[in-house]
């Protein structure tokens, strides 16, 4: 199985499995290389498939004039979220 085949959630328990790892004294530097190397690999697969995650959303969230996209933000998130709110 290819490394980009590997599930995100798959990819983050081992990212977290190596980090415990790396923090035990015990190991030698070559085995720490290799684990941190494996780390950093494994660090980039998920921050692509995040960007992947993230544009796949916003070719989902589009506007209703014409075909603009509409990029999808935690601010943009929380206007809508307290406009929506009623006022007392």
């Amino acid at each position: 199985m290819a490394q980009t085949d590997v599930k995100y959630e798959d990819a983050l328990k081992r990212l977290e499995k190596l980090v415990t790892e790396l923090d035990r004294s015990e190991l030698d530097l070559e085995t720490r290389l290799k684990k941190f190397e494996e780390g950093t690999k494994l660090a980039r697969l998920l921050v692509k498939k995040l960007d992947q995650a993230k544009k796949k959303v916003e070719l989902l969230v589009k506007t209703s004039v014409g075909d603009t996209l509409t990029p999808f933000d935690d601010d943009t998130l929380e206007a809508d979220e307290s406009a929506e709110e009623p006022q007392a």
